[in-house]
């Protein structure tokens, strides 16, 4: 109660007792959509930009070019010279950085707020004059920075080609989620000078794009400094509209990985797939994750881990994206166990809610679990900027904190029990077992034992 009370502070708190964030919401005449949040609580700001380009918006066989720009944005632009953006950043006592999922690209600065001038600076210079300063030599030197993070994350690490190897599983070739967002090794190889151009001419422009600057502001003010920063950034052809085939599975898929970096325990990966982000059952769905898997008294956690020791862990969770989303159960076997003896306990007590509701206290503790967490993410302005962006894109309202909460408030153990029945089908999942080399043995048998 005592962390609540503090993390409410940072909110005004109306009449109803509806946590609410401030802001003030305009829109440059290139379309570039600007949102502005004032808490002078801490003397920093933040400065948040979403590009509304992901991997999703790539094409089969030109795959890993929003998470290469992601690297390219660093490399200098029209007005800062290489390797300024990072050093007048920590000069002024700042920090940065950047991520790119299936459905958008982020870039942030964190400054002291008499600083906010230079990241307003630094963030309008790429968006208007990235192409002024890059070249075929820049584009390959980070061609090759992002193979390298590709065979560090995926090809080199043990179990790295599980999420590829899921969603080419789960989505078809040409779906938007079919490929990693750091794209392929191939495509990379492939890429031209002017495929490169073009992807940033389409998606990098201010009418597709939305900024937030969140802390400690003058209102007025900020929004003279970012139409003088802003303003003069040329307007770009609205981004072509994205098409997709329907995500559909009709059976059961099972694929067995033997991954040559691991060496001894095997990990069960079941997923299957779910409602898109803030569509009905993904709430629910995230609660479910919980109850199944969310700490040490959560129901597989317990069975796996604490009571049965044939598991070294055990996780679930609601990956929400923007088209369609996807559930997972994911649990890494003790030496000396299978993963079917895991799938077979999973299985059990996934039975188990499908026949019986979770309890309300199991029910109330995830609802709790995710309060706590959607308040956390929301302390400081770095916080609030990222969600202010999440929520417009998401919803085209950017104060959309009380709604998004009031999913979860309103769920009860029946809403809980009715979306694992409807979603967590036997005949239409994913089982993928990791293993050793040599070891298909371990893997996740149908109707094992």
């Amino acid at each position: 109660m005592l962390l609540l009370l503090l993390l409410l502070t940072t909110f005004v708190l109306a009449e109803d007792s509806r946590i609410t964030v401030p802001y003030t919401r305009f829109t440059l005449p290139n379309g570039l959509s600007v949102i502005l949040h004032e808490d002078h609580s801490v003397p920093t700001v933040s400065v948040n930009v979403w590009y509304h380009v992901g991997s999703g918006n790539e094409k089969p066989g030109r795959t890993g070019f929003a998470h290469l720009f992601e690297h390219i944005m660093f490399e200098g632009s029209g007005n800062v010279p290489e390797g300024k953006f990072d050093e007048w950043l920590e000069a002024s006592g700042g920090d940065n950085n950047g991520s790119t999922t299936g459905d958008r690209t982020n870039y942030y600065e964190n400054v002291p707020s008499n600083a906010l001038e230079l990241p307003l600076f630094l963030e309008s210079d790429r968006m208007g004059f990235l192409l002024n300063a890059m070249t075929p030599g820049k584009v390959d030197g980070q061609r090759d920075v992002v193979k390298n993070e590709r065979r560090q994350s995926y090809e080199n690490r043990p179990y790295g080609l599980a999420f590829p190897t899921l969603a080419e599983n789960l989505y078809p070739k040409d779906h938007p989620y079919h490929w990693p967002t750091i794209g392929s090794m191939e495509d990379l190889s492939a890429a031209s000078y002017d495929d490169v151009v073009q992807f940033f001419k389409t998606y990098y422009v201010p009418n597709n794009a939305s900024l937030v600057v969140a802390g400690d502001i003058n209102t007025e003010q900020t929004k003279t400094l970012v139409t003088k920063w802003f303003s003069d950034v040329p307007m770009g052809k609205p981004a072509p509209p994205l098409f997709y085939p329907p995500a559909v599975l009709t059976e059961e898929k099972r694929v067995v990985l033997e991954d040559p970096m691991v060496k001894q325990l095997p990990r069960l990966y079941m997923a299957w797939h779910s409602p898109r982000s803030f569509a009905p059952g993904d709430a629910e769905l995230d609660i479910l994750s919980s109850v199944l898997a969310g700490g040490k008294t959560s129901r597989l956690y317990k069975r796996l881990v604490y009571d049965l020791q044939i598991a070294q862990d055990v996780s679930a969770f609601q990956y929400s994206s923007a088209i369609t989303s996807s559930f997972m159960i994911v649990s890494t076997a003790r030496s000396g166990h299978t993963l079917t003896e895991i799938e077979n306990v999973i299985q059990e007590e996934l039975d188990k809610i499908k026949a019986e509701p979770p309890t309300a206290m199991e029910v109330q503790r995830a609802v709790n679990q995710y309060e706590a967490s959607f308040l956390d993410r929301l302390e400081g302005a770095a916080g609030k900027a990222d969600q202010l962006n999440a929520y417009f894109k998401a919803t085209g309202n950017p104060d959309y904190f009380n709604e998004d909460l009031a999913r979860y408030q309103a769920i009860d153990a029946k809403d809980v029990q009715s979306v694992c029945n409807r979603y967590l089908k036997n005949d239409a999942r994913v089982i993928l077992s990791i293993v050793p080399v040599g070891m298909k043995e371990l893997a996740a048998m149908k109707g094992g034992k």
